[in-house]
């Protein structure tokens, strides 16, 4: 025990640099001793893996520090944002295992403070109402190495501001007709504070307030007076925010409120993935996906549906850490994380996914027997099974060969292998199709005497076979997934293509019948298990009472493990 405990100044180095910030505005009393966090999704979409980083960062935070943590929806913009978002979102950090208590919050709450705001902003002529367009106001910008220039309504009087701002909330005045931007400065370096549009006019319902306002916010009005009305403490961001710190810090500066610290930290990006939730809404709306939840999309969603632990999940967002710089993580890291949490907690299972008719001729006929299989050796807690053995049995397709290839150690003519939990057993005979060659059947013997262990006489076998017993079995849907893109990098396209070029045909592989142990008859959906030797598997809300269908989690291949072997040894 003594091995596991932290020294104080191991504990200090193993700090990523947020924890750092946090325990030395702790140590000065900053913010009166508080931790309060929030983590403000806009719900325009389902949550991904990329969020579920920044979640277990914000909540995880909180509950480090004795904090709190908020959910809070920017919900600024009703063209994109579904009522189903918002409940999918609230699933998800549920299901993740955090509590946000009575803090459900929206920034629809705060619309008409945030409002009031800005007619503050006009009347310290420090926000006017530009008449410009969009293609106008990006014109007028300049560029990275040219200034902008005023507009030409830069300089209206504040009487004039107001009198136009009021009749935009009022509808006077068309979409896109009108903005109110900021007035900062349009030489600035940083284009984010060359006056920034902070209200725009939308006559659009939202899911919310309904036709109440015709003008929303900006987010980067939007989220610093969120922050400041909630009185959070570390307003975290990925990092494509820094650069608009600047102005996070400018609205709150001249509105004399109280005022967060922003702290950008490097999102999550995958291998075989894309991130942006615009592009996962187009593989669900052009069909490339059979829904937010389909379990080859990067969505929480669809990892749930695919078997992925919560646990697992929160331990790889903690392996991977919390970095101020991009970087790509190998989705193999992912994987690893699921296999090491399901190793534990799965039970075993024995199924057949491409059968092969077995008849084991002197086992006699009408005999069953209940043979005692380990529901996971790696917890002696969760006991044993029984599994019917009988005369005739499936086992895969794939552990026979006729003419066996060199270090082939499974069942082929003659040879004799092990059947798990069960006896040892010989191939005596081939059975083919006569139109197609294609081999059906096999027959084999089987020794009484290696019930479930060793052969009497000392003679060992070199491979062990799952099974399942032909009479007993229940048949079931496999589903065997695979990356959704065929290359690391999605992006790394031809010239002329995109993201989508990219797709891997063969990300889904569907067995419509296969044999399942009858130990899982009355499964639901959610429930996952090992199939033996051939991978993790959850049961899918498509199944019936007269079908289970089973998603493949992840394969028993943990290339990540073999990498962390290999980068030891050196």
């Amino acid at each position: 025990m003594e091995d596991l405990v932290m020294t104080k100044s191991e504990e200090k180095l193993s700090l990523n640099f947020i924890q750092e910030i946090i325990e030395e505005d702790l140590r000065t009393g900053k913010w009166d001793g508080r931790v309060h966090t929030r983590f403000p999704p806009e719900p325009n979409g389902y949550l991904h893996i990329g969020h579920a980083k920044s979640i277990c960062l914000n909540f995880g935070l909180a509950e480090q520090y004795n904090g709190i943590c908020n959910l809070r929806f920017d919900d600024t913009n009703p063209i994109k944002e579904e009522d189903e978002y918002v409940e999918s979102i609230k699933e998800d950090v549920s299901w993740l295992g955090f509590d946000w208590e009575d803090r459900l919050l929206f920034a629809s709450d705060y619309f008409e403070q945030m409002y009031q705001y800005a007619v503050q902003l006009v009347k310290a002529g420090k926000a006017y109402v530009d008449d410009l367009n969009a293609e106008q106001i990006r014109e007028y910008r300049g560029t990275l190495t040219t200034p902008g220039r005023n507009s030409p309504h830069r300089d209206r009087s504040i009487e004039e501001n107001l009198d136009l701002i009021t009749r935009m909330r009022a509808g006077d005045f068309p979409d896109g007709s009108r903005v109110l931007r900021a007035k900062i400065d349009m030489a600035s370096p940083n284009l984010n504070m060359r006056d920034p549009v902070i209200y725009r006019i939308l006559k659009a319902s939202h899911h919310r307030t309904g036709d109440e306002w015709c003008v929303y916010p900006m987010y980067d009005w939007a989220h610093g007076l969120e922050d400041s009305i909630e009185r959070i403490t570390h307003s975290i961001c990925t990092l494509e925010f820094e650069n608009h710190r600047p102005l996070y810090d400018w609205c709150l500066r001249e509105l004399g409120v109280y005022h967060p610290q922003q702290i950008e930290f490097a999102r999550l990006e995958l291998t075989y993935t894309v991130m942006s939730k615009r592009r996962l809404l187009e593989l669900v709306q052009e069909g490339h996906v059979s829904g937010w939840d389909d379990p080859r999309m990067p969505t929480i969603s669809g990892m749930r549906r695919r078997g992925y632990t919560p646990e697992s999940i929160r331990n790889f967002c903690k392996a991977i850490g919390v970095a101020k710089f991009n970087s790509t993580i190998d989705i193999a890291r992912l994987e690893h994380a699921v296999r090491e949490d399901l190793n534990k907690k799965a039970p075993r299972v024995m199924a057949v996914l491409r059968p092969l008719r077995v008849v084991i001729d002197n086992y006699p006929e009408g005999q069953v027997e209940e043979l005692d299989a380990v529901n996971n050796p790696e917890d002696a807690g969760m006991g044993a099974r029984k599994v019917p053995f009988s005369r005739v049995l499936y086992i895969e397709q794939d552990d026979f060969r006729e003419d066996p290839p060199r270090k082939f150690f499974r069942l082929s003519p003659g040879r004799e292998v092990r059947l798990r939990y069960a006896y040892f057993v010989t191939c005596v005979d081939v059975v083919k199709d006569a139109q197609t060659g294609e081999i059906v059947e096999l027959h084999c013997t089987y020794d009484p005497a290696t019930r479930g262990g060793d052969a009497p006489d000392g003679r060992k076998v070199k491979s062990t076979l799952h099974w399942v017993s032909a009479d007993h079995a229940i048949e079931g849907e496999v589903r065997l997934y695979d990356h959704l893109f065929g290359k690391p990098n999605p992006d790394d396209v031809e010239t002329g293509s995109d993201y989508k070029s990219n797709l891997n045909p063969y990300s889904l592989e569907t067995l419509p019948s296969c044999w399942v142990e009858p130990s899982v008859v009355d499964w639901k959906p959610g429930s996952r298990c090992q199939f033996e030797r051939l991978g993790y598997f959850c049961v899918d809300p498509d199944s019936s009472d007269g079908k289970l269908v089973f998603n493949r989690t992840v394969s028993l291949r943990d290339t990540w493990a073999k990498i962390e072997k290999a980068q030891k040894k050196k």
